[in-house]
């Protein structure tokens, strides 16, 4: 039994005792403990019980514990004595004596392995009356130290200085309350029934000189009685019942019954009532089948299966109160998050508002207006870190498209670098005007990350970006974007926004809630963050670096991506639940049992930092995964984050688009590459520097952007990177792939008749591809694919990459012959 148990309960958590399992003691190392610990309860009680008898004629022998020549009464000899005086005269007095009891439980509890771990109530509430009843007799026995020993006397001493005598009597008595509540578990409603049922028994016993093990007794046997005649004769219910034999029972059990609590005869008896009550009814159901018995046993199975479900249930919620939800950051509990101060000021202190700038703004667009006979009724002003919002009011009957074509006259009589009109502003009856300051402010990372928005976010994977015109914190949530798509031109923000993103969820979320993907073609602009890589990166069994670089890696590292979402919706379908946030849920409440394979699952999130040199040498390899995890993997935690420079169709295609609701774009050039990213222009109007606008759905939110730079990066690394870590980064699913031809027909006696003419064909054309092959040769597709696989297989053409044709590993025909020679004689 003590084995299954102990099975079971490594079962359920085995996050927590991977770890530990090396560091577990053996059986024979427990059972050595436990006798040694009931060993030593039995002579600190025998040393206990020999103080009370002879400690006053050791107490002048303690000192002396080195000289052999002196002797001691203690039935332990001068080790007893010791220990004695050690725990009774100068300890807790009569309390130690429960000493005694928590090392006898402890060690028989190693012996029996039985887990200690239920015995921490034991310890602490014994340690609490240890602690109560010391001082509780130093408070009555001043003058018996030994009964509440010396701490009991100084600490009562210490607590009546302070609060005097009365206090510290109300003080112990509180402390009684709280033990015989708490751990005798006293209630009053106990106390009341106890009086009640004590009340009860002395009534009953003047009443009547039949104790209660005699009535039920006697109702045991009639009970019986009355079976053993339904199988004595099982056709005597066919005749009359003798109506004699039941009245002579009612005389004898009258009083008996009648003074009695019902018993279950009673209650059985008024139960089968209506079966038994009178001969017709008895004729009656004698008609009935005699199956009639098995199907109501059948039913009471049916009912156990249910109640085994309940207990089921229970099961759970008893882990829970026991052991606690499960925590995913244990293994890292002693994680620190990176503190506020390793980010920079900047020494911003905040917007400058220039009121001069303000109203000669305000006057020219004004003059503006009235020019092409458009008057306004009122106009409003809010000043961002980098852009002001002139929100005007037209006056009735004026057109709002005469306004928005007024865009570049605005724009040039306010000498600006270009301007928003927004015509007119979601959920306002005003028109606004965007016109960039002549002195932007910078929004530092710091005054982001320590703001109350971002600080007291209640999101799954909350980001703070920056600061929108209303001067405003603007924090969303990742895991309900869900993916997100950042474009804009060379120069303009993409790296230092996604800095601010990785920034922002490394101060929120901890190493066990979510994982990186990193995909950096650039290999400058990530390479930073492989410092943090067994706190926060994820990536592919057997790789060196975490942060893939190479375009070729990138594929594999995508569908194996697509594996673990594909592993996951398993987890999630076997859970019966509908995203990762229910099913992590369930896992904390040990609902779901790590041996069928569940597990905390934390997020990923995929950031690649230039797609467009993705697709330019991958193509399709590359859209296709990633398409596929847009379209499934947000129920499952995995998020993407993809940027690009070059926001053209052929990049951002329709596929992509459709599955990136939420999108930023950084200034770009032309208003065809705003429509592209946003679907709508204003893009083209931003004035750079990490002004941006963000989109998810309808509306479009300006944002500036908030700036974190490479030292603080840096910073925020090492102070990560310098705690304790997992021993390795967080591992994906092994992805094969199929195999491009290069274990096929190696036998050189089963190659193709044209093996030798392709061979030249693709030497001569330094080309390796199956079109090549099927022009030259004049042959159907599948005969020049062999064709290619035998000619990889032997070496002379390179492996399948993408797109690209083939490498041509042979520079010439006289190589080629040369091989061919080789190959004869090696044959």
């Amino acid at each position: 039994m003590a084995k299954s148990k102990k099975k079971e309960t490594s079962a359920l958590e085995p996050e927590e005792t991977s770890v530990l399992n090396r560091f577990t003691p053996s059986r024979q190392h427990k059972i050595t403990l436990g006798i040694l610990l009931v060993l030593l309860a039995i002579a600190l009680a025998v040393s206990f019980a020999s103080y009370f008898v002879n400690g006053k004629v050791d107490q002048s022998e303690i000192n002396d514990f080195t000289n052999r020549n002196s002797e001691v009464q203690n039935w332990l000899g001068k080790f007893g004595a010791f220990l004695s005086d050690f725990f009774i005269y100068k300890g807790f007095g009569v309390a130690s004596f429960l000493f005694v009891r928590l090392l006898f439980l402890t060690g028989a509890y190693l012996v029996l392995d039985m887990a200690v771990s239920k015995l921490k109530k034991t310890w602490f509430w014994d340690i609490f009356a240890i602690i109560i009843l010391s001082i509780l007799f130093g408070f009555f026995s001043q003058s018996l130290p030994e009964l509440g020993g010396i701490i009991g006397y100084e600490m009562n001493l210490f607590s009546q200085d302070y609060i005097g005598k009365t206090g510290t009597l109300l003080a112990l008595i509180f402390g009684v309350v709280i033990y015989l509540i708490f751990k005798i578990k006293v209630s009053p409603d106990k106390i009341k029934s106890a009086f009640e049922s004590t009340k009860k028994e002395i009534n009953d016993d003047l009443k009547t000189p039949i104790t209660t093990a005699t009535a039920y007794n006697l109702e045991e046997f009639a009970v019986n009685d009355d079976t053993d005649i339904v199988e004595e004769n099982p056709d005597s219910l066919l005749t009359t019942p003798n109506r004699n034999d039941f009245e002579e029972n009612e005389v004898e059990l009258g009083e008996m019954t009648l003074k009695t609590t019902p018993s279950q005869f009673e209650i059985n008896k008024e139960a089968l009532k209506p079966t038994i009550g009178t001969a017709s009814e008895l004729s009656l159901n004698v008609t009935k089948p005699v199956e009639e018995v098995p199907h109501a046993s059948d039913e009471l199975v049916i009912e156990k299966v249910e109640e085994e479900d309940i207990i089921e249930e229970n099961l759970a919620a008893k882990l829970v109160s026991h052991f606690g939800e499960f925590d995913p950051t244990l293994e890292l509990s002693n994680y620190k998050f990176p503190t506020i101060d390793l980010l920079k000021d900047y020494g911003s202190g905040g917007i400058t508002i220039n009121q001069a700038e303000l109203e000669e703004n305000k006057n020219r667009i004004v003059e503006t207006l009235r020019n092409y006979k458009i008057d306004i009724a009122q106009i409003k002003a809010t000043v961002g870190p980098s852009v002001t919002l002139y929100e005007i009011v037209p006056e009735a009957g004026v057109r709002i498209s005469k306004i928005k074509s007024l865009e570049d006259d605005i724009a040039l009589s306010l000498s600006a670098l270009g301007i928003r009109i927004i015509a007119p502003m979601p959920g306002k009856g005003t028109i606004g005007i965007e016109v960039p300051n002549k002195n932007p402010t910078m929004v530092p990372m710091k005054g982001v990350i320590a703001s109350a928005k971002f600080q007291e976010a209640e999101m799954e994977l909350p980001i703070a970006l920056g600061k929108t015109i209303s001067n405003e914190t603007f924090v969303v949530d990742l895991a309900k974007m869900p993916h997100l798509l950042m474009a804009g031109a060379t120069g303009q923000g993409k790296s230092v926004g996604l800095n601010a993103v990785l920034t922002s969820l490394l101060y929120k979320k901890h190493p066990a809630e979510v994982k990186f993907v990193l995909v950096d073609p650039k290999k400058v602009e990530l390479t930073l963050f492989n410092k943090i890589e067994r706190h926060y990166l994820a990536k592919l069994p057997d790789t060196e670096d975490a942060i893939i670089t190479d375009n070729s890696k990138v594929i594999t590292t995508l569908n194996s991506l697509c594996v673990e979402m594909d592993n996951r919706y398993s987890l999630l379908k076997d859970a019966m639940v509908r995203n990762i946030k229910e099913y992590n849920e369930k896992f904390k409440q040990r609902k779901l049992n790590p041996e069928n394979g569940h597990r905390f699952l934390p997020y990923i999130v995929l950031v690649v930092d230039e797609f467009a040199d993705l697709i330019m040498t991958a193509g399709k390899e590359v859209e296709t995964p990633i398409a596929r995890l847009a379209q499934l993997a947000r129920a499952i935690g995995i998020h993407l984050i993809i940027a690009t420079q070059r926001p053209s169709v052929n990049v951002i295609t329709g596929m992509i688009k459709a599955n990136f609701p939420a999108r930023i774009a950084f200034r770009v050039t032309s208003k065809i590459d705003s429509r592209t990213i946003l679907d709508s222009g204003g893009a083209d109007q931003l004035i750079g520097r990490g002004d941006m606008l963000f989109s998810n759905g309808n509306d479009l939110v300006r944002v500036q952007c908030a700036f974190v730079d490479t030292p603080e990066v840096e910073k925020i690394t090492d102070f990560i990177g310098s705690q304790k870590a997992y021993p390795t980064a967080y591992l994906l699913p092994e992805f094969i792939g199929e195999d491009s031809g290069i274990s096929l027909d190696i036998d050189i006696s089963e190659r193709d008749t044209l093996f030798r003419e392709a061979a030249e064909v693709i030497v001569t054309a330094q080309q390796g591809s199956a079109s090549l092959i099927q022009r030259k040769l004049k042959l159907g597709y599948n005969r020049a694919g062999r064709l290619i696989d035998q000619l990889e297989a032997a070496g002379i053409v390179g492996p399948f990459e993408g797109s690209k044709a083939r490498s041509v590993n042979i520079p010439d025909l006289v190589s080629l012959e040369q091989f061919f020679m080789n190959e004869k004689n090696n044959s």
